[in-house]
C-alpha cells in the first residue's frame, strides 16, 4: 500500500470533502430556498469560495512526491489527489464560476434557480470523480453525473430534439459506466489482502493482476472510457448533446473536462501495465482515426457547436497518442493537453453561447462579416482558438510539443500523425473563422452589442490562464512529474515489449524519460 499524506496533516481539515459538499449545499439553497432574484448572486458567491478553496488546494500541494495527498479515509470513502488530478479540480471550479456569470442567457425565464442548482450538482460530482481514490467511488460519481445532465438537457436544451439527445446521452453514459465498473471490478478481483476483492486504488496498485489476466480488464475498461472521452466510433452522443443541450451549462464541462482520458491515465495505464505495453497500438489506432475523422468532419461544419463537438473528438486523438507513447514526455504532453483543451474548448463554447444569445443560433451567416459587427467576440474567438491549435506562447503549444516528443520516442509515424492532427486542427478552425467572421456579402445580421462586461471578464479570464500555462509551464510540469514518473516506472517493469520498427528509439521509457523520484524526495526534471 502506497504512502499517503493525510488532509489533517497538510491543511488541517477535509478540504476535498468540503469541495464536494459546498456546491451541493449551494444547489439546495438556490434551487429550493432562494428567490430567482437572489439565486445567481448566491450561486456566484459559493462558486467564488469554491474557486478560492481549489486554488488553496493547488497552492499547498507538494510537488516533491508522488504520494496521494489531502487523503481522507472512512471505510470505502477514500479521497486523495496527486499530480495527475491536482489541476482538474481548480479547472472545474473556474469553469463553474464563469458559468454562473452567464446563467441568465442559458436558463429559461423564471427557472434560473433550477438551472444553477443542476450546474452546481454537476460540478460537485465532477470534483468527486477527480478526488476519488477508490474505484467504486469513482464509478459512483461518474454515474451520478447522469442525473443533473438529464435535467439540464431536457429542461434547458435549445434544440427541438433535446429530450432525444438526453436519452442518447444517458444511454451512452450508463453503458460507459457499466463497462468501467466491470473493468475495475476485474482489476480488484484479487487485489486486497490475501487475494480478497478490493476497490481501494492503493491496494490495486500494490497487488496488480498477473499479466495474462490483464487483457480482458484492459479492453473492457478502455471501451468504457473511450465512450466517455469520446473516441471514434463511440462519439455519436457528443454532437447531439452539444447541439441540442444548454447553450452553456453542462456543455462547457463536457467540452472542457476530459474525464474519459483522465480515467485512462488514472486507472487504465497504471493498473494494466503489461496489457498496455502489449496492446498499446489499439488505443493509438483509435486516436489516429479519431483525430483525422473529427478534424475532417469539423472542417465542413457550419454550426459552431457541432464543430466544437467534432473538434473535441479530434483533440482526444492527440491526447491518446501522447498517453500511449508510454514514456514520460508523452505522459506530460497528454496531461498538459487535457488541461489546455479544458480551457480552450470551454472558452470557445462560452463564445458560441454569446453568439447564440445575439443571433438566435450558432450557425454561420454567409457574408455577415461578424468580425466587423462583433470585433471583441471575433478577437476573443481568434486568440482562444489559436491556443487550441497549438500557437506558440499558449498552453496548447507546450502540450502538443511534448506529445510529439513522446510519440517520436515510441515510433516516428506517431509523431507524424500528431503533426497531421495539428495541421488539420488549424485548417478547420481557420476555415470556420474566415467563413463566420471575415466573409463579406450582401447578407447582414443588423447591429448588435459586442461583448458586455461579464462576457469580457469570461474571455479575459480564460485567455489569462491560457497564456499563464503557455508562458510559465514549469510549475505545472513540476507538480505532475513525480506521479507521471511512477506510472513510467510501472510501464518499464511490464513484461511484454511493444514492437519497434528498425531505426526507431526504444519504447522503454527509462531510456528516454527521467527516473522516478529518489530517496531525497525531489521529483524528476521535466523536459524543456
Amino acid at each position: 500500500m502506497t504512502h499517503e499524506l493525510m488532509a489533517s496533516t497538510l491543511i488541517g481539515f477535509p478540504i476535498l470533502s468540503l469541495l464536494i459538499a459546498l456546491p451541493l449545499v449551494a444547489a439546495v439553497i438556490v434551487g429550493v430556498f432562494a428567490k430567482d432574484a437572489w439565486a445567481q448572486p448566491i450561486a456566484l458567491i459559493f462558486s467564488l469560495v469554491q474557486l478560492a478553496l481549489a486554488s488553496v488546494l493547488a497552492w499547498v500541494f507538494r510537488t516533491d512526491t508522488s504520494d496521494m495527498q489531502f487523503v481522507e479515509r472512512i471505510g470505502s470513502y477514500h479521497l486523495g489527489i496527486d499530480g495527475i488530478s491536482v489541476f482538474f479540480i481548480p479547472l472545474t471550479a473556474l469553469l463553474a464560476c464563469l458559468t454562473m456569470l452567464t446563467s441568465e442567457a442559458s436558463a429559461k425565464k423564471g427557472a434560473i434557480g433550477g438551472y444553477l442548482a443542476a450546474v452546481l450538482v454537476f460540478e460537485a460530482f465532477m470534483v468527486g470523480a477527480f478526488a476519488a481514490a477508490d474505484t467504486a467511488l469513482f464509478v459512483l460519481f461518474f454515474l451520478l453525473e447522469v442525473i443533473p445532465s438529464w435535467y439540464l438537457i431536457t429542461r434547458y436544451g435549445t434544440g427541438d430534439q433535446a429530450r432525444q439527445a438526453a436519452q442518447h446521452y444517458v444511454f451512452a453514459m450508463l453503458a460507459a459506466g457499466l463497462l468501467i465498473a466491470t473493468g475495475l471490478f476485474l482489476f480488484g478481483s484479487a487485489a486486497g489482502p490475501d487475494g480478497a476483492f478490493s476497490t481501494d486504488m492503493s491496494e490495486l496498485l500494490a497487488n496488480r493482476l498477473p499479466a495474462d489476466q490483464q487483457t480482458l480488464a484492459f479492453f473492457i475498461l478502455l471501451l468504457g472510457l473511450a465512450i466517455k472521452a469520446p473516441l471514434f466510433p463511440f462519439h455519436a452522443w457528443m454532437p447531439r448533446v452539444l447541439e441540442q443541450g444548454p447553450v452553456v451549462g453542462m456543455s462547457v464541462f463536457l467540452v472542457g473536462i476530459k474525464l474519459g482520458s483522465y480515467g485512462m491515465m488514472r486507472f487504465l495505464v497504471p493498473l494494466a501495465p503489461d496489457a498496455v505495453v502489449q496492446w498499446w497500438w489499439v488505443p493509438v489506432c483509435l486516436g489516429v482515426v479519431s483525430m483525422v475523422y473529427g478534424a475532417l468532419i469539423a472542417l465542413v461544419q457550419v454550426d459552431l457547436r457541432r464543430l466544437l463537438a467534432f473538434g473535441s473528438v479530434s483533440h482526444m486523438g492527440v491526447v491518446m497518442l501522447g498517453l500511449f507513447s508510454l514514456n514520460f514526455s508523452g505522459f506530460q504532453g497528454a496531461l498538459l493537453q487535457m488541461m489546455s483543451l479544458g480551457m480552450t474548448g470551454a472558452g470557445l463554447y462560452f463564445l458560441a453561447g454569446f453568439l447564440h444569445s445575439r443571433i438566435g443560433h450558432s450557425r454561420i451567416v454567409p457574408g455577415a462579416n461578424l468580425g466587423q459587427v462583433l470585433p471583441g467576440l471575433a478577437l476573443a474567438f481568434l486568440v482562444i482558438g489559436l491556443a487550441g491549435v497549438g500557437m506558440p506562447g499558449t498552453s496548447g503549444f507546450n502540450g502538443e510539443h511534448l506529445v510529439i516528443i513522446g510519440a517520436y520516442k515510441m515510433h516516428w509515424s506517431m509523431a507524424v500523425a500528431t503533426g497531421l492532427g495539428t495541421v488539420l486542427g488549424a485548417a478547420y478552425f481557420l476555415s470556420y473563422y474566415q467563413r463566420a467572421f471575415m466573409s463579406e456579402g450582401n447578407q447582414r445580421v443588423g447591429s448588435m452589442p459586442d461583448l458586455n462586461a461579464r462576457e469580457k471578464l469570461i474571455a479575459l479570464s480564460i485567455t489569462a490562464v491560457i497564456l499563464w500555462v503557455g508562458l510559465y509551464t514549469t510549475p505545472f510540469l513540476r507538480a505532475m512529474a513525480p506521479s507521471l514518473a511512477t506510472i513510467e516506472k510501472r510501464i518499464t517493469m511490464a513484461t511484454p515489449a511493444p514492437p519497434l520498427a528498425e531505426g526507431t528509439a526504444p519504447a522503454n521509457p527509462s531510456s528516454a524519460g527521467p527516473s522516478s523520484p529518489g530517496p531525497s524526495g525531489t521529483g524528476p526534471k521535466e523536459h524543456p
